[in-house]
């Protein structure tokens, strides 16, 4: 019964998403096509340089080699200072790592092509350039193809990263279904993200039986190609070559054309996240006669902040405490007042932004545990936890554990000696915990989760945390251009709880709202969109 209610589950949720999953897949193949197509154009042309220069096959390959063992996040995170986010540095990391099987592939088919025949395509008259179109590519094009199958199939599963730093496509579906530990959305992103892998491999296997000519024989390297059947490779070869630049036109015309003038609302990867920026974006869409865009679900708080900085996005949700320590690299400041003051006056004079008025939620860190762990040890503070620490198992999320006002600063401040710790992000440190295989974990105040899971907050008795009061901020030179923006937005200002923001998450964590509906349902009860 419990496979027939998931699949029943399953199906229920593809119905209803189904639209947006659509929509993603579309996102996914186009950025895939685009940095695979990329990697022929420049991949076999320098397979086959580095066939003909011999003494530039080393560097060639070996760069090729060096990147790909540099980790796809390590190689995000090298270009994302000069690219942006967005869809530009998903491609490029993308085809960068799609490069290698093409160019040596290329080489290889190449390089292994009996000389004698060479020697008697020379022999006939052949000039250098008609051996390489006429003899030399046909026969090394199997090997070529089996290169780029294994980039096009690998690309698809790379481009799932796109979704971790605003470029959209299936990882969005499965990022979001890891915060908020839902299954369901998991599979929704990486079924399709596999027969999308599948069918690319298909459809590059019938280009290749379809346009590799007859008469290749492994024995002696001969091949025949009668009159006809060269007509037909030729035919075949400029239809791909102008269905592949019709792509890359239309890709490149929509990338140019797409209106500068556009409002771009981001956030990072929480489900409180998505819902505030969904809200920002609900609420000027509706308001004014400006058009907006979303990129949501972006790395961490960093990385947003990196991306209003550029320019590439002009607003975010950001919180005072992350901004403070992550950010400028502060000490905590516990008086909320006095925090938001600092953080407000060092962004309008360093970067150009501007923080508007809070939400009135503070979303700052806790301690957390089961129920049954809390009682078993009459846990109630976390110096309480602290007399037991040894006993217990901590699972923590990245930031949390690279933050002075995370990990590092709490094992000080309570001498926290934990029986083991474990870095997990999102949403699975709740699935470990749940699971009883860790015992306590690091989590928000306003998190979901927390009421999903049913978890005990241990009170913070040392006042340890800083506040985390929550606060839309802006490009300055937005708010310039657009001055309309500023009360509008400020209409949100006081408006929403700490017990308010639980319901919220509560309702795309556990019931599975959509995010843009939890928030435009929210804006409609306050009178703020209609």
């Amino acid at each position: 019964m419990g496979i027939i209610n998931a699949i029943v589950s399953f199906k229920d949720f593809i119905i209803s998403r189904q639209a947006q999953i659509i929509t993603l897949t579309l996102q996914h193949i186009e950025l895939t096509v685009f940095a695979v197509v990329l990697a022929i154009i420049i991949g076999i042309p320098l397979g086959i340089l580095i066939s003909r220069v011999k003494k530039l096959s080393g560097p060639v390959i070996g760069f090729a080699n060096l990147i790909q063992a540099i980790p796809s996040l390590a190689l995000l995170g090298f270009l994302i200072p000069v690219l942006g986010i967005g869809s530009t540095p998903a491609i490029l990391m993308v085809f960068l790592y799609s490069l290698l099987p093409i160019i040596k592939n290329t080489y290889t088919g190449l390089m292994n092509i009996n000389p004698d025949v060479i020697e008697s395509s020379k022999g006939m008259g052949m000039t250098n350039k008609q051996i390489l179109k006429l003899v030399q590519l046909p026969l090394a094009f199997p090997i070529i193809m089996t290169g780029i199958r294994i980039s096009a199939v690998t690309a698809v599963g790379l481009m799932t990263i796109a979704a971790f730093i605003g470029a959209g496509g299936l990882g969005y579906m499965v990022f979001s279904g890891v915060q908020t530990v839902d299954n369901n959305m998991i599979l929704a992103g990486a079924i399709p993200a596999c027969i999308l892998a599948l069918l690319m491999d298909s459809i590059i296997g019938k280009i290749e039986n379809g346009v590799t000519p007859p008469g290749i024989r492994k024995a002696d390297g001969t091949i025949k190609l009668s009159r006809k059947r060269k007509f037909k490779f030729t035919k075949t070869k400029k239809i791909i070559a102008s269905c592949l630049a019709v792509i890359l036109i239309i890709t490149g015309v929509y990338m140019y054309t797409k209106k500068t003038d556009t409002i771009v609302v981001g956030c990072y990867n929480s489900s409180e996240q998505i819902i505030l920026g969904d809200m920002l974006a609900s609420l000027i869409e509706k308001n004014t006669n400006l058009k907006v865009e979303t990129k949501l679900n972006l790395g961490g708080s960093g990385l947003a902040y990196s991306a209003l900085k550029s320019g590439e996005i002009d607003m975010y949700p950001e919180y005072t405490g992350m901004s403070l320590v992550g950010i400028m690299k502060k000490a905590p400041i516990n008086d909320p007042a006095k925090a938001y003051k600092t953080v407000s006056d060092y962004y309008i004079k360093n970067y150009g932004i501007t923080w508007l008025k809070p939400y009135g939620f503070n979303d700052t860190y806790t301690m957390s545990v089961r129920q049954d762990t809390a009682k078993k040890y009459n846990l109630e503070t976390i110096s309480d936890l602290a007399k037991v620490s040894g006993k217990l198992k901590l699972a923590a999320t990245l930031e949390f554990c690279n933050r002075p006002d995370g990990y590092p600063g709490i094992m000080k401040a309570y001498n926290l000696k934990f029986k083991s710790f474990s870095s997990i992000d999102g949403g699975l440190r709740y699935t470990a915990i749940g699971n009883k295989k860790v015992d306590v974990i690091d989590a928000f105040m306003t998190e979901g989760l927390l009421k999903s899971y049913k978890l005990k907050i241990l009170k913070d008795d040392k006042h340890f945390f800083p506040n985390y009061d929550c606060v839309p901020i802006v490009s300055s030179k937005t708010l310039k251009k657009h001055p309309e923006l500023k009360p509008l937005i400020n209409k949100l200002g006081g408006k929403i709880t700490s017990q308010q923001m639980v319901e919220l998450n509560y309702k795309v964590d556990k019931l599975g709202q959509e995010p843009a509906t939890v928030a435009d349902d929210f804006l409609r009860q306050n009178k703020l969109i209609k």
